[in-house]
């Protein structure tokens, strides 16, 4: 450590010392909901980069609303953190920010092993030969630049085990090298209060002055995980050793477990059962084009003191009472009698089934009303089959489709929320579609009063890309904990004299 880095971490730790809120910094930020959680649990959002432009609209208008400098998407290969300091006034860049949080896309870590790393790192020109390693390598730059205290990493959980590379560990290994102490671990949304199996890997770090021990939330619900995704969890731990390549034990840490005598996790009814419900595509009211969010459907009632609903409405700092503007749908007039047919929990294959039948029917209709079917083969005959049947392989996307169980949590939303929804069909058939914006957003748990900028395509791609704020914000509760904890116990500096020069 050099004496300027030093002086940096002292001024750091006194400012926090004196109560001064975290500030924090979140990269690859998407709309905000790793903001969101650290915002409400006590951290201050300094500053963020995004690259996608409705994204980067969204967490301006959320988290910075009136200056239009935090709404601008930025490229975080262009753009250095002097210039990032420079442009929003954060002042010096190593004194400017606490924490950084984030993930750089996972794509980014494709088989960059630990040594490949520590090049690219030590060799900015290094991603030239290896553009796939780019964006970890502005993370790193990132890190290095503003001296944070603590970060956060999230990604998908194979990067415990991608193509039988541990990145998450290799990941710790060059953390450590920078002066961190830094562990991981996977953690399901639905165990923090979302309504929501969402499976995700948590990295956390501190600088190793703080004398900081890695810790995570405890849950606060309870469920038995389906075994998809019990499955999943065991392929990404596969190939877990319990001893790194540098033959220290790894940073892996067994989450911690959800006692059965916690509170059932949430529902997608309990989640979704307070939003005024949608049926003008049952009444030849929904045409096609862009979904603009410009109407304000009212709630139509209070929701239930304690419910979720209610903790959607009355998020502190952006509560809301009148009702929302983004609850519109998809247009997909061939199949919304078929989402009737479907049960909870049917998939494409069940669709497909359901849909043939439904043909069978109408042919049979016509051959009552009329006397006659159109023969099989036949224009007339495919057409009515195209108008009724989808064309998908059954074989081909068995995911595809889904309907939504009303008495568990929603699967995991995916960023392809922003081409269709299908994977996530509404439980209620008296509906007959596919979830709403909103809908989108409370399985997410972002509360009623975020806003999201964009039409309808755009706002589900930045759902789909979140990470839950609820899960964010039981991190971000224990982060702030460990950091008041070691600030409390004091510093654990070295003396200038041992790193002096």
């Amino acid at each position: 450590m050099t004496v300027d880095t030093r002086q940096t971490i002292l001024s750091k730790i006194a400012r926090l010392q004196a109560g001064g809120a975290p500030r924090v910094l979140d990269l690859f930020a998407g709309c905000g909901g790793i903001s969101l959680g650290f915002q409400a649990a006590g951290f201050e959002i300094a500053a963020a980069v995004e690259f996608d432009r409705d994204a980067a609209a969204s967490h301006g208008a959320n988290f910075h609303p009136g200056d239009p400098r935090h709404a601008q998407p930025r490229d975080i290969t262009r753009l250095s953190p002097e210039q990032l300091a420079e442009d929003l006034e954060l002042g010096g860049v190593s004194s400017a920010i606490d924490v950084i949080v984030g993930g750089p896309p996972c794509q980014a870590f494709a088989r960059v092993g630990r040594s490949k790393l520590r090049e690219i790192d030590e060799h900015p020109e290094a991603f030239k030969h290896d553009p796939r390693a780019r964006l970890y390598l502005e993370y790193l730059h990132y890190v290095e630049a503003f001296q944070p205290l603590a970060l956060l990493m999230e990604n998908v959980p194979d990067m415990l085990n991608h193509g039988g590379q541990n990145i998450a560990e290799e990941t710790c290994e060059v953390l450590r090298d920078k002066g961190y102490v830094a562990g991981y671990t996977l953690l399901n949304a639905s165990y923090f209060g979302v309504p929501q199996m969402r499976e995700r890997m948590i990295l956390i770090a501190y600088r190793k002055e703080l004398g900081a021990e890695i810790s995570f939330p405890q849950p606060t619900h309870y469920m038995k995980l389906p075994p998809g995704y019990a499955g999943s969890r065991q392929v990404a731990l596969k190939l877990l050793n319990r001893r790194s390549t540098s033959g220290e034990p790894v940073s892996y840490m067994d989450p911690p477990e959800a006692d059965p005598s916690l509170p059932p996790a949430i529902t997608a009814k309990a989640a979704l059962e307070d939003l005024p419900p949608i049926t003008l595509h049952l009444e030849g009211k929904l045409t096609k084009g862009a979904r603009r969010f410009d109407e304000l459907i009212p709630y139509g009632g209070k929701a239930r003191a304690g419910s979720y609903g209610a903790l959607m409405r009355g998020w502190s700092g952006r509560e809301n009472s009148d009702g929302v503007r983004d609850h519109v749908i998809r247009y997909l007039p061939r199949d919304w009698k078929l989402f009737a047919r479907l049960n909870p929990g049917d998939q494409y294959p069940q669709a497909h089934a359901h849909a043939l039948r439904m043909f069978e029917e109408a042919l049979e209709a016509l051959r009552r009303e009329t006397g006659s079917a159109p023969r099989k083969g036949s224009a007339a005959w495919q057409n009515l089959r195209d108008s009724i049947v989808p064309p998908y392989d059954v074989g081909k996307f068995p995911n595809k489709w889904r309907k939504m169980e009303p008495d568990l949590p929603a699967r995991t939303l995916m960023a392809h929320l922003g081409k269709d929804s299908y994977s996530h069909i509404h439980y209620d058939s008296a509906q007959a579609r596919t979830i709403s914006v909103r809908e989108a957003a409370r399985l997410q748990s972002f509360p009623d009063g975020f806003v999201f900028s964009g039409t309808m395509n755009p706002a589900f791609k930045q759902i789909g890309n979140a990470v839950p704020p609820l899960l964010s914000k039981a991190v971000a509760t224990e982060m702030l904990a460990t950091l008041r904890s070691a600030l409390a116990r004091g510093s654990d500096l070295v003396r200038p004299s041992a790193e002096a020069g």
